[in-house]
């Protein structure tokens, strides 16, 4: 049996277009930094599923929804995006991550 291995193009958004979108009914902020990461500021009503607890939690998500993923820079949001992708959940990641923030956060 052959074996094909399909590569996820992710859509990514800037963080000036996630904060436009993110008010839709449909979307859900999910941040995957580490809880020490979160605690200086997460974006307001971002769900924190940090990225090692990702595999286990995304049964737990609604595939109805459009979901935008955030760290610190964006790579480990990528790296989430493109698991989720293969769970069968619309993704999104947001490029530059945290470090290009600059809507409001909560501490």
């Amino acid at each position: 049996m052959k074996r094909v291995s399909v590569l996820a193009n992710i859509n990514e958004l800037t963080p000036t277009e996630v904060e436009q979108i993110m008010k839709k009914d449909n979307i859900v902020v999910i941040d995957v930094r580490e809880d020490e990461e979160v605690a200086q500021g997460i974006i307001e009503n971002a769900k924190h599923i940090p990225l090692g607890d990702i595999p286990e939690a995304v049964s737990d998500l609604d595939k109805s929804k459009d979901y935008i993923m955030v760290c610190r820079s964006g790579a480990r949001s990528m790296n989430a995006a493109k698991y989720m992708n293969e769970q069968g959940l619309k993704v999104t990641n947001m490029k530059g991550g945290m470090l290009e923030w600059e809507g409001e956060v909560i501490v």
